[in-house]
C-alpha cells in the first residue's frame, strides 16, 4: 500500500451560485521515501492538493488515505492528530513568531503535543542540529537570514518524527544560491528516507525532484519519473 492514496478526489467551492472545482478527481499515489515535486501554473489546484494532502482540509468526494488512515470524512480531531504525528510543513513565509528564539520555535508542536520541558528541549536542539543552526538557538527570526529562517522553519517541521514532509513553495521568498541549499536539505532527508512533497510553480525547481506531478484545472496533466527517464 502506498504512504499516500488519492481516488477521484474532487474539491469544490461555492462562490454564490457558481461551483468552482479546485480538483476535479484527482487519483494518485506516492510511495514511501519518495520526493515528489507537485507543480502547475497559479490557480491550478497544486496548493488545494497540498491542503488536502497535509490534512488542513477534507475533499468533497473521493477518498484520501494517509499511511492507511482514511482522512477523507475524518473529524478535526483526526486530522489534528495526523498533522501533529505524522506530518511535518514547511511554508514559503516560514511562519515564525518573531519574539520566540529558534529553539523556542522549533518546539512549538511539542509544546501542543502535551511533551515535557526536557524532552521538548532535547528534541528540538536535535532538529536545530540537523539542519546545522546548534549555534543560533537563543536567537530570534529577525536576527537571521532568510536562508536560516528556512532552516529553523524545516527543524520544526521535523521536530516531532513525520513520515512526511510537505514543502509548499520553500524557495519562493529565497535567492538562488540559498534555494539551492534548502533544496540540498530536502535532498539530504529524503536520502535518510523521509518522503518529501514538494509543491512549486517553478520548473526548474520541479526538475529536481525524482519525480514531478504536473496540475492543470485541477487535474494531473502528466506525472514524470526522472530516474526511469535517465534509465536508472
Amino acid at each position: 500500500m502506498a504512504l499516500i492514496e488519492l481516488t477521484d478526489v474532487v474539491k469544490s467551492y461555492r462562490v454564490g451560485e457558481q461551483e468552482i472545482r479546485a480538483l476535479d478527481g484527482v487519483s494518485l499515489e506516492i510511495e514511501a521515501g519518495e520526493y515528489a515535486a507537485v507543480t502547475g501554473p497559479s490557480g491550478s489546484g497544486k496548493s488545494t492538493l497540498m491542503h488536502l494532502l497535509g490534512c488542513l482540509d477534507t475533499p468533497t468526494s473521493g477518498k484520501v488515505v494517509i499511511d492507511g488512515v482514511d482522512v477523507s470524512r475524518a473529524s478535526d480531531g483526526m486530522l489534528a492528530e495526523m498533522r501533529s504525528g505524522k506530518i511535518g510543513f514547511v511554508f514559503q513565509a516560514f511562519n515564525l513568531l518573531p519574539k520566540l528564539s529558534v529553539l523556542e520555535n522549533v518546539e512549538l508542536p511539542l509544546l501542543y503535543a502535551g511533551d515535557g520541558f526536557r524532552r521538548r528541549r532535547k528534541r528540538a536542539f536535535e532538529a536545530i542540529e540537523r539542519v546545522g543552526l546548534a549555534d543560533r538557538v537563543k536567537n530570534t527570526p529577525l536576527q537571521l537570514s532568510g536562508g536560516q529562517m528556512q532552516r529553523v522553519a524545516v527543524a520544526r517541521a521535523l521536530v516531532n518524527d513525520p513520515k512526511i514532509v510537505f514543502a509548499d513553495e520553500p524557495t519562493g521568498n529565497l535567492d538562488s544560491a540559498t534555494g539551492q541549499s534548502i533544496l540540498q536539505l530536502f535532498r539530504e532527508l529524503n536520502a535518510q528516507g523521509r518522503t518529501i512533497v514538494l509543491v512549486t510553480h517553478d520548473s526548474e525547481i520541479a526538475a529536481t525532484a525524482p519525480r514531478q506531478i504536473v496540475i492543470r484545472d485541477g487535474r494531473i496533466a502528466s506525472c514524470v519519473e526522472a530516474r526511469r527517464e535517465a534509465g536508472v
